[in-house]
This record gives C-alpha cells, structure tokens and sequence, in this order.
C-alpha cells in the first residue's frame, strides 16, 4: 500500500516528502480554503514538491462546469489528477477526461457500487471515505475490503484509495483490506510512525552505551 497526504498546507507537504514514503498528495476546496491561498496557485506549488499523482478537485457540479475546470487544472501538470464527486455528471466527466487521457480520482465514494460504476467508466482511482462512514455506524475497512475483491475479481484496474483516515489502526486495516493507496493527514502519518516501545528502546540503548563510555 502506497501513502499520498491529505493536505493543502506546503510546508507538512514538504515535511511529508522529506520522509520519503510519501508518492502523491490529495486535496479538495475545504483544505485549500483552510490555506487561504490561490487554489491555482497552491495545486502548481505541490506539483514543484512533489514528483507523483496531486489530486485537485472541481468545484462545479454542472457537466459543462466540471469539464471546463478540469482542462484548466490538468494543463497545471502533468501529474495533476482531476478529483471528481461521485455523481451522475461526474460520471459523464470521468468518461470524457478518459478519452482525453486524463487520469481522474472519483471522491466521495460510500459505497462497492459507486466504486464500481466509477471504474467502470474510466476512473483511474476510487477514494471511499473510511472515516465518514464510520461517522454513521457502518463499517469503512468492510467497505474498502468489498472493493478490493470486486476489483481483483473482474480484473479491475482502478486503483484504491482509502480516503478519510482518522487514526493509525485505519492504516493497518486498510492495508489488509486490500487499499493500494492510503491518502493520510499529517499528523496521523506521524502518529502511525511512532510506537513508544521504540521509544523506550532508544532510550535504554543510549542509557546502556552510556555505561560502557564511563568503563572506556
């Protein structure tokens, strides 16, 4: 399973990338508005960032809408993905960008059918939101899971992007459910990379080799 980051903020993404597991970067309008920044502006600086998929959303929900801001996002980069909702028009967008060849992320999934209908008018990823569906009892790495098998069963090749992360345990799961990506904010990714048994580890290692430099 490959991790891109969920953010619009330029210095965690630089931060992320410094790490070197980070292969692409999503983002949508609530984190670049958090940013306060051109929208433009912001999807061209991470592509300077980042050398993988950046995932920028429209914000039309009209066709002819959608379409336009697609073009417009795509001739930023050539690493530019266009994220579109999972909705009647952006279906037809999807398909469209897909004769173009422009690779397209199909967001906001909650469900195997909505997964399946995305892939099977182009979409070259599919981001189900674990965390959101939680949110109304139901079960997100079940979710991811039926996916998968879907996809593995038909010979599927969208890939999997396991959206709305919420907690390091959600990294794991995903990863067994069978995500090929896992788009993760910052701050879960450094939660996840930490254990305080390593800790403890470092610590007693230094203790240790502080002991042999008093007997030197």
């Amino acid at each position: 399973m490959k991790f891109f980051i969920d953010t619009a903020d330029i210095n965690l993404i630089r931060s992320a990338v410094e790490l070197g597991f980070i292969s692409g970067v999503t983002t949508n309008p609530s984190l670049i508005a958090k940013e306060g920044v051109n929208f433009h502006e912001r999807i061209k600086e991470i592509s300077e960032i980042v050398d993988g998929p950046i995932s920028a959303e429209v914000l039309s929900d009209d066709e002819e809408g959608m379409m336009k801001e697609a073009l417009e996002l795509s001739a930023i980069h050539k690493n530019i993905v266009i994220k579109i909702p999972m909705t009647e028009n952006g279906m037809k967008v999807v398909s469209a960008l897909k004769k173009k060849g422009i690779k397209t992320n199909v967001t906001l999934v909650f469900s195997a059918n909505q997964a399946l209908f995305a892939a099977r008018v182009g979409a070259s990823y599919v981001s189900p939101f674990v965390g959101r569906i939680e949110d109304i009892g139901w079960d997100g790495v079940e979710l991811i899971s039926k996916i998968s098998e879907i996809f593995n069963f038909h010979d599927i090749d969208t890939e999997i992007i396991a959206a709305s992360i919420r907690k390091p345990l959600h990294l794991e799961q995903c990863a067994l459910a069978g995500a090929d990506i896992a788009t993760v904010p910052y701050k879960v990714l450094i939660d996840a990379l930490y254990h305080p048994l390593t800790e403890k580890g470092i610590k007693k290692f230094q203790e240790d080799y502080k002991k042999i430099r008093i007997h030197d």
